[in-house]
């Protein structure tokens, strides 16, 4: 073979490739986002799965808590990040919430209590350490425990405060079990303690195996989120810090737009609409 047709051999190769990659399908992009345990078992995993199925760019989905995915955001560990809590003073600067469904405070017991519901008055009960046994809410003689976190208020701790404890943050008492700031863990350790209690998101503890109290007689179901029967409402958000890339403005606009919203809603939780129109 001369030196001419090796050259031009070589060429085309080079060519071919550079072509190639240029021209790779989208498939092989992929976006991350961490925060907020509500959201990512509640919607946010099936709609990351959906809109890789109609656009090719793969979306892992982790959890961890609101407080986790906007210091993974900070941090540039992550493209955007999930958060069931608002903007505050304490976040870091440049941070953009978009809200993108709705969600409300719900209270679980372990699905082997007899104790069906409670009142906001009795919750504050509970976080002031006022009520300690099941026996107070008209349940057995048990010792009732309430799982929670220390120290900075994650999404669901923000709502707690806000909604039921009058901007108070609830006492650490000799019934509270300190552990992670994610409401994912709450969940799994009211599934497998018998007195166990929590607040957490109704999007996730749908998805549980734990008994969602009533709230002053309202049972916390979509339709009575909606129609505002249920009190204890509140927006879940997506969070972007800077200029997001247009790959992530791409996927926060499916989730607002039309399919997004509808998938939302299909998955068992209030879209934007569904409030909007109320």
């Amino acid at each position: 073979m001369g030196r001419k047709t090796v050259t031009a051999v070589l060429c085309f190769c080079i060519f071919s490739l550079a072509f190639a990659w240029a021209a790779r399908p989208a498939c092989c992009e992929s976006l991350t986002v961490s925060g907020c345990s509500v959201s990512t078992v509640g919607y946010l995993t099936y709609l990351a799965q959906k809109y890789q199925e109609l656009t090719g760019v793969k979306v892992f989905v982790r959890g961890g808590g609101s407080l986790m995915g906007i210091s993974d955001l900070n941090s540039s560990r992550v493209d955007f990040a999930a958060s069931c809590k608002g903007k505050s003073a304490d976040d870091p600067s440049g941070m953009h919430f978009t809200q993108v469904a709705w969600d409300a405070l719900v209270f679980i017991v372990n699905k082997s209590n007899p104790v069906n519901g409670i009142t906001l008055h009795q919750v504050r009960g509970i976080y002031s350490g006022r009520i300690y046994n099941w026996k107070q809410l008209g349940g057995p003689d048990m010792k009732l425990v309430s799982f929670m976190a220390q120290g900075e208020m994650g999404g669901v701790g923000q709502s707690l405060s806000r909604l039921v404890l009058k901007g108070k943050r609830p006492i650490i008492t000799a019934n509270t079990q300190i552990i992670a700031s994610s409401a994912a863990i709450w969940e799994q350790m009211v599934e497998v303690t018998p007195g166990g209690f929590a607040s957490t998101g109704f999007a996730s503890a749908r998805k549980r195996n734990v008994k969602m109290l009533l709230v002053n007689g309202v049972p916390p179901t979509k339709e009575n989120i909606v129609s505002g029967r249920y009190p204890l409402k509140r927006p879940l958000y997506l969070v972007t810090t800077g200029t997001p890339s247009p790959e992530v403005k791409k996927f926060i606009q499916f989730a607002l737009g039309r399919a997004g919203q509808h998938l939302i809603s299909a998955y068992g939780i209030p879209s934007l609409d569904e409030i909007r129109a109320r």
